[in-house]
């Protein structure tokens, strides 16, 4: 008999100690550890989708005392709410998405104050296409850092990491199959690990290689990188 499903609330690791770090993002952590030496004040995180820049920015944001805001919600009110702090320090999450006015003066308030930015986006400004001119010369001049893709160990720590946040329980054999058929990015660990918590609970089964065959050979099943899924 199908079983009802139900999205209950998940616990996600969202500190120091919860996020892994591994050769594909060392320099970035680094980088975030050393965040009183950017030079300007700025530091530009880049990376594909679901790679651990919003996990990052809250672990910035932890160590700072700063204050994140989601790049689609920056406006000029926005910004303004910020500009009677006397060292601003803030965290810009999808930066892609946020208005290129507002992120520009939000760029000058930081450093007029002697503030700190944290940018997070999908590409670097290098090769981003970037419309105002002031913004792009600016954001081009700070320091930019990239998360690689994960390779098989990281990969395989993120899935357990997912799980665990699920509290469910899966042997080392389906971690093992997973890695090695599922496009190689931190999206796409969360969303197969989604659909799976989903499958067994509908079907009342265990989470077990048979299940992620299944899953993963279904004519419907797709996966295509979209704005980042969960947090890694």
């Amino acid at each position: 008999m199908t079983q009802l499903t139900f999205d209950l609330p998940r616990r996600t690791g969202l500190s120091r100690d919860d996020f892994l770090v591994a050769d594909s993002n060392s320099a970035a952590v680094l980088w975030i550890d050393r965040w009183a030496e950017w030079p300007a004040g700025t530091l530009i995180l880049h990376g594909p989708a679901g790679c651990g820049k919003t996990h990052l920015l809250s672990v910035w944001c932890e160590q700072a005392s700063a204050v994140l805001v989601a790049g689609e919600t920056l406006d000029r009110d926005a910004v303004a709410r910020f500009a009677g702090d006397r060292q601003p320090r803030i965290a810009v999450d999808n930066g892609d998405c946020a208005a290129e006015l507002a992120l520009l003066h939000l760029h000058n308030s930081c450093q007029e104050r002697r503030g700190s930015l944290l940018i997070a986006c999908r590409r670097p400004p290098a090769v981003s296409s970037i419309q105002l001119k002031d913004l792009a010369s600016r954001l081009r001049a700070a320091v930019a850092v990239g998360i690689d893709p994960p390779d098989d160990a990281l990969l395989g720590a993120v899935l357990i990491k997912h799980f665990a946040d699920r509290q469910l329980r899966v042997t080392p054999d389906v971690v093992a199959y997973l890695t090695r058929r599922i496009e190689r990015s931190f999206a796409a660990v969360a969303d197969i690990v989604a659909r799976l918590d989903r499958a067994s609970l509908r079907d009342g089964r265990p989470i077990t290689i048979p299940l992620a065959r299944k899953l993963l050979d279904a004519p419907d099943y797709s996966f295509q990188s979209g704005r980042d899924r969960g947090v890694t």
